[in-house]
């Protein structure tokens, strides 16, 4: 009896077993269960979690109001009052508040309508990363990511340093504090910092209650002080004729070439735009509305446009007016290093016109939001990289961990700090940077998704915004490259980390999980019934009945299948090579009178090894798969795996199941000829 052309007829006697229950089968796609110590326990909780989100703002127990969750990224935001008005007087002198006005114009009409296109695109929280990564497919896309990553750490761990240096002045400053701290900005800066570690290290959780009292104290006190600094100047109205004097006087008396300046110094008051990319990670902890449901949540987005629109329109309202009233109030020596209000001018003006009691009740708010900025900026890192690095298989697996990754971006964030002395002034250029790059990404991706969608005028608007932002980056990077650096840095060491994690992690068991249709659990139904089951993987190609006809003839003869043995084929269907964990879906046809299991994945051979492994647990049956030798050469083929996830398809799915199943005796077997 010929048994290539009739498969599905071929039966032998036995007893019929039934598949387990889908809750009872071991999850090959589970991590194993090592033998840990109490302490590794405790460090690598969460690492086992394949596909697994780890971070504050992924997955919410609970969700706020809009207004409540505006807390929750204002004290990014919102604090750089802290030290954005005596930067951006340092950065542009008398000509700070007219630069502030082409920064509010900026924000109000760039990044605003930027980020409220990102809200509706991007709405599970993932930020313009993800659209890029959606818009940009395969490996282009995952290093252009990679890129984004580096300038979006510097964003966060500068945030985590500057914020602590700020605080750090602010403490320090205080004419209260004992005269010994008086110019300990470094270990008070530093002191901080491993603080903020210790906390997150503890087992931190964003509390939005906390971020509401602070929020909601500090902009009190912040209108408290520019108000009292707005009446001494009506007081004494000479102020603002001495300032236009000293304008003018800067800028050749000529009004153009004042303007022409502030279009000129502006990017360097880009610390004023932080907040937008941490404003749409948090819209998952927005409460939506009842008929939300589990597709486009049209509720949650416009509470995500409301916080961005609320944050952006207050925020410039308080940047134009501690600009205007720091300028004209402060001597301008005061704002340079050593000054009293380096760092500090709204607090100098606290401290001068409000006494020592409101001074240093605004210290200690500052301090407080400060503080939590860093917070704010450790959660988003912790949010950022288990999103996508280890999904990338660019990262160990303790990666998925929340507390290995908090020493880690303690130990860059102490370094940092000593790098830069913990100075304000000097980590401002980084911080813009890192800031600038983000936007200057999503007012691009937010210009191809119009693109793609054939919305022309809005396309045009997006690209116009993306080239001043581009302008706005460049001219940050060359008037202060310490940001590029960073970055640089950063890009190299994730580069790095990545090829050397996806190298030694290319011999796992990658799916996160899989399932198996009707269709296919009858084919595993009869190999539990009769104990045998041959598998012959298949590179799909003309796809009619001579190709499966020919293929089985090929294998039974140089394979030595037995006769009466049925055959199931196999077949990978190609996608994103580039893609390291994938949830796979294992669908039976019977095509031409064969069985045949198809499934897409970008990596074959460890694709196949885990169908193998699963098999084994649904049937109790160890499946036997059959290949032929790839032609070309070896070490071609094992860098065509790597790319493209094809390749040394048959010594690479046995090197998984070997990696994977230390049992021989359970180990599928992997047959070539």
């Amino acid at each position: 009896m010929d048994d290539t052309t009739t498969p599905i007829d071929t039966a032998r006697s036995g007893r019929a077993t039934d598949l387990p229950a889908p809750s009872e089968v071991p999850d090959v796609c589970a991590a194993p269960v090592r033998s840990r110590g109490r302490f590794t326990r405790w460090a690598l909780e969460g690492a086992d979690r394949a596909g697994g989100h780890q971070g504050p703002h992924g997955r919410p127990e609970q969700t706020h109001s809009w207004l409540r969750v505006m807390c929750l990224t204002g004290v990014d935001y919102f604090s750089t009052l802290g030290y954005q008005p005596a930067i951006a007087a340092l950065a542009a002198g008398f000509v700070s508040p007219i630069a502030t006005l082409v920064l509010i114009a900026l924000t109000l009409l760039g990044a605003l309508p930027v980020y409220r296109r990102v809200a509706s695109e991007s709405f599970k929280g993932e930020g313009s990363i993800a659209m890029l990564e959606r818009l940009l497919p395969w490996w282009g896309g995952k290093l252009f990511v990679l890129v984004l990553l580096g300038f979006a750490a510097t964003d966060f761990i500068i945030t985590i340093t500057l914020s602590a240096a700020d605080a750090a002045a602010h403490a320090v400053e205080n004419p209260l504090v004992p005269a010994f701290l008086h110019g300990a900005n470094l270990p008070v800066t530093l002191l901080l910092v491993v603080l903020l570690g210790a906390v997150f290290l503890r087992g931190f959780r964003e509390a939005i209650g906390i971020a509401v009292v602070l929020v909601a104290v500090y902009l009190a006190l912040n209108a408290i002080v520019i108000g009292a600094a707005f009446v001494h100047v009506f007081e004494r109205p000479e102020l603002f004729g001495d300032w236009t004097s000293a304008l003018l006087r800067q800028n050749g008396g000529n009004p153009l070439m004042v303007v022409a300046v502030a279009l000129i110094v502006f990017p360097k008051l880009a610390l004023g735009l932080s907040g937008f990319e941490t404003g749409v990670t948090v819209i998952p902890q927005i409460r939506g509305t009842a008929d939300d449901g589990n597709g486009r949540p049209e509720g949650r987005i416009r509470g995500a446009k409301r916080l961005l629109t609320t944050a952006a329109i207050t925020m410039s309202l308080f940047l134009l007016t501690s600009s205007f009233t720091t300028t004209l109030l402060i001597p301008q020596q005061e704002f340079q290093p050593g000054g009293q209000a380096n760092g500090r001018a709204l607090a100098y003006l606290a401290h001068a016109y409000l006494g020592p009691v409101v001074g240093t009740a605004y210290d200690i708010s500052t301090i407080a939001i400060l503080w939590f900025a860093g917070a704010s900026a450790m959660a988003g890192l912790l949010n950022i990289v288990p999103r996508y690095l280890p999904r990338y298989g660019m990262a160990p697996t303790w990666a998925r961990a929340v507390r290995p990754l908090v020493i880690v971006f303690t130990l860059i964030a102490i370094g940092i700090t000593l790098a830069f002395d913990a100075n304000v002034d000097k980590q401002g250029g980084a911080y813009a940077t890192g800031v600038l790059v983000l936007i200057t990404s999503a007012s691009v991706a937010v210009t191809l998704s119009a693109r793609r969608k054939r919305q022309r005028k809005r396309m045009i608007g997006f690209a116009a915004v993306s080239l001043v932002f581009a302008y706005t980056t460049v001219a940050n990077v060359i008037e202060r490259p310490d940001g590029l650096r960073i970055g640089a840095l950063f890009i190299v060491g994730i580069l790095l980390v990545s090829f050397v994690s996806r190298l030694r992690r290319s011999f796992e068991v990658r799916a996160t999980s899989i399932e198996f249709d009707e269709t296919a659990l009858g084919f595993l139904q009869e190999a539990a019934e009769y104990g045998e089951l041959h598998l012959v993987a298949n590179e799909p190609d003309r796809g009619d009945e001579a190709e499966y006809r020919d293929k089985a003839r090929a294998e039974r003869h140089d394979s030595h299948i037995p006769g009466r043995a049925s055959i199931v084929f196999l077949e990978v269907l190609k996608s994103d090579s580039s893609d390291f964990e994938e949830d796979l879906v294992v669908h039976g046809h019977v095509l031409h009178g064969f069985r045949v299991l198809k499934v897409v994945s970008g990596n074959v051979p460890n694709t196949i090894a885990t169908i193998l492994l699963q098999i084994r647990n649904i049937t109790g049956v160890v499946p036997e798969i059959y290949f032929e030798w790839t032609e070309g050469n070896p070490l071609s083929n094992m860098v065509r795996f790597l790319i493209s996830g094809e390749g040394e398809v048959a010594p690479v799915t046995r090197e998984v199941l070997r990696e994977t199943e230390h049992d021989v005796r359970r180990r599928p077997i992997v047959h070539v000829s």
